[in-house]
């Protein structure tokens, strides 16, 4: 079999509840065949009404077309998908978590004849504690490009100055590094020096319209009365957000990267 001349991958952003699922069982196959995706991957941490990810949502994305589920700090918030991490390595968890937590950091899979590794990662900014995402992603990286050079990173990270930096750090090294957490999908879409792609967030795959996917009244009424109200995903016209990339899988090189924004959820 010949190698392919470039793999195209799309990246979307936190699936934000039921808007966020509706819009991807409504818009990820079309949006998988018009750009041609080799590889998709999103983030599920907040699928599961807003928290968590249950193995019911993960087996609906799966048919849907997507290839790796990424996580963050939201993973452990459903105590019934953590059997299933260690069970499914295409559910990611942060790599930088303690090594006895169940489930994987990273993935190797084969899209079109090539070998694709994924890594999951967390900052600590404004977040728990965890181990260093450098001093891991660094050893996952090492480890991955024994195997290949294409490699795609997701740094769940509150600090836009921290994905910044991890960037910088692993570039040259891994194809693309994106940005998960926040669901406010920033405009710095680049490709970095040494030839990884970068966006400091991919947004979010829900609604539009609200603070960070939730219902706007609440978020005024948490922040006028400082009372920590539990958030309601907002029910509204809903998008799939992130970035699709073309990338050399010779050389492990981001040859394009675009962000996208489009409406799908009703």
């Amino acid at each position: 079999m010949s190698k392919q001349r470039t793999i195209t991958a799309l990246l979307l952003g936190d699936v934000i509840g039921q808007p966020g699922g509706r819009a991807l069982f409504m818009g990820l196959p079309q949006l998988i065949k018009k750009l041609r995706a080799d590889l998709v991957v999103i983030n599920g941490e907040n699928a599961a009404d807003g928290f968590g990810l249950t193995e019911d949502l993960a087996r609906q994305f799966f048919s849907l077309g997507v290839h790796v589920i990424t996580t963050g700090n939201h993973i452990w918030q459903r105590e019934e998908i953590r059997p299933f991490l260690d069970k499914d390595t295409r559910i990611l968890r942060p790599a930088n978590y303690p090594a006895q937590v169940p489930g994987h950091g990273y993935t190797v899979l084969e899209i079109g004849g090539l070998s694709v590794g994924v890594v999951n990662l967390q900052g600590r900014h404004q977040m728990v504690p965890i181990d260093c995402p450098f001093q891991t992603g660094a050893a996952v990286v090492e480890k991955l490009r024994r195997q290949t050079k294409l490699i795609f990173v997701d740094f769940h990270a509150e600090s836009a100055m921290e994905k910044e930096a991890l960037a910088a750090y692993l570039d040259g090294k891994v194809s693309v590094v994106v940005g998960t957490h926040t669901h406010v999908q920033t405009a710095d879409e680049r490709i970095l020096d040494k030839g990884t792609g970068y966006i400091t967030d991919l947004g979010l795959s829900g609604p539009i319209g609200g603070v960070i996917g939730s219902d706007p009244n609440i978020a005024i009424e948490r922040q006028l009365t400082q009372i920590p109200l539990r958030n309601q995903i907002l029910d509204a016209p809903s998008y799939l957000q992130g970035v699709v990339c073309s990338v050399d899988p010779d050389t492990g090189k981001t040859v394009s990267i675009k962000r996208i924004s489009e409406q799908f959820g009703l």
